[in-house]
């Protein structure tokens, strides 16, 4: 897991996420990590992705499962999130590879 938070069920539980800054990590069923995204409101996000099926992106309708991190710089630790990753794994997570 990327971040310390729980893994929570996306369909369970996403409706219910404060309306603040973060960062928020995107799982699939075999809890693989597929996005790393941020938001100044994750609340506003995933009622978003909830109402739109993730905006039809067939990508992250893979998701299963999500972390969050609530925080006051949310692009910044993205961008330490996506490095350390790449890092790791020598790719960035598939749906980030495919917004280029």
């Amino acid at each position: 897991m990327l971040l310390e938070d729980k893994l929570h069920l996306w369909l369970e539980s996403s409706r219910f996420v404060k309306a603040k800054p973060g960062v928020y990590v995107l799982y699939d069923k075999n809890n693989e990590v597929i996005y790393i995204g941020q938001s100044d409101n994750l609340q506003e996000r995933f009622a978003k992705y909830v109402d739109t099926n993730f905006e039809d992106d067939i990508c992250k309708q893979q998701t299963i499962a999500y972390q969050r991190e609530f925080l006051d710089n949310p692009k910044q630790r993205q961008n330490q999130l996506l490095e350390d990753f790449k890092n790791r794994f020598g790719r960035l997570p598939l749906c980030n590879e495919n917004m280029n």
